[in-house]
């Protein structure tokens, strides 16, 4: 016989229940709150964002010359125009021919698909159903767009997502003033706040702004690297669009797992289109060497440290931060997924009991880069 069940545990559990669903809607309520704010400011906010993308890039430089004794206002206005030149070099080399070749490549991607629907019509698959050619339709549309999108973003850069020339100069104004006086935010931060903030805080801060320098600057090597083999390949075969197909796959390196094989599919299907079937399955050897190249060689020699998060937590991140935003979501999902880890390993760490604190609780000496 089954024993009754007791009203005091059953009430408390309902109790519990209540208490945690209406804790966990508050959070909820606080997060949509916070994502309207950030959506209402997002002006303001993209370009901070995009300063302190720039800034992990061009850190390391303005580091140098300050531990050479340079003061930092000159390291940081040398590191500034370094940059400003590097980066009209890129727009002057790169940006400009690409632009002029973006209306080709699109078009070239559309054949490719067409050309695939027209292989899997024939034998041996037969594929005839009408939803598999609504598919192929829709992967037509979504193509004209997501490569025209893709593209313009290279070419154009910052200025595609809000007013162009505002964004960058606001960009590189921040991108300064954190390089000349970013060292000093932190102990600034430490005396405004109260009690144990004063160390959680920055500290949490401190680790986050060294896995973000970390993510950024070895998915641009790692995505040079990348860009630079598969563009060769791609040249010794013949295959057109060349410098295009090389920034894309450039690019595309910031959108872990999705962007390769976004930047995969556009280059065979180009060769595919230009060259026929055998220089795109070459092409396709090309990618598959050139990525297990960069999986198992370049991104652990490249990247001392991961951004400790599962493949599927990446993959799911970047389907999220697409979905919300676009492209824009998409380059920032794994960064923002990165920094939430982070927060949530510090409060792990503070709230391990004492007693049952294996050495989890001291937090990693290697996880916090001085600045």
């Amino acid at each position: 016989m089954t024993a009754p069940l007791s009203s005091d545990r059953s009430r408390a559990a309902l109790r519990i229940s209540a208490r945690v669903s209406g804790e966990f809607l508050l959070v909820l309520a606080g997060l949509a709150v916070t994502l309207w704010l950030l959506g209402r400011m997002w002006s303001v906010v993209w370009p901070l964002v995009v300063g302190l993308l720039l800034t992990t890039l061009t850190w390391p430089a303005a580091r140098s010359l300050r531990r050479r004794g340079w003061p930092p206002a000159l390291a940081a206005s040398v590191v500034t125009v370094l940059f400003l030149l590097v980066a009209a070099g890129v727009v002057a080399l790169i940006a400009v021919p690409v632009a002029s070749q973006s209306g080709e490549l699109t078009d070239g991607v559309v054949e490719g698909i067409q050309r695939l629907r027209e292989w899997a019509a024939g034998p041996p698959l037969n594929i005839g159903d009408a939803q598999i050619n609504k598919a192929f339709d829709s992967a037509v549309a979504r193509a004209q767009e997501g490569v025209g999108s893709m593209v313009g973003a290279v070419v154009t850069g910052v200025s595609t997502v809000v007013n162009g020339v505002v964004t960058a100069v606001l960009a590189l104004f921040l991108m300064f003033f954190f390089l000349k006086d970013g060292p000093r935010f932190l102990p600034w931060l430490s005396r405004q706040l109260p009690g144990r903030l004063a160390t959680d805080v920055p500290t949490v801060f401190d680790r986050g702004w060294a896995t973000l320098g970390s993510f950024v600057r070895s998915q641009a090597a790692v995505g040079l690297l990348d860009a630079v083999l598969i563009g060769l390949g791609l040249w010794i075969l013949g295959v057109p669009l060349v410098l295009p197909l090389a920034v894309l796959t450039f690019v595309s390196a910031f959108v872990p797992i999705i962007g390769a094989l976004f930047a995969g599919f556009v280059a065979v299907l180009i060769a595919l289109v230009s060259n026929g079937l055998t220089d795109a399955l070459i092409v396709l050897a090309i990618i598959v060497v050139v990525q297990q190249l960069e999986g198992n060689v370049f991104q652990p020699m490249i990247q001392s440290r991961g951004l400790g998060l599962h493949a599927a937590v990446v993959l799911l991140a970047v389907t999220l931060g697409g979905n919300l935003a676009g492209i824009v979501g998409s380059l920032l999902a794994v960064p923002i997924a990165a920094l939430i880890a982070v927060v949530w390993n510090y409060v792990r760490e503070q709230l391990v009991d004492p007693a049952d604190d294996t050495g989890a609780g001291e937090p990693d000496a290697d996880a916090v880069v001085p600045s």
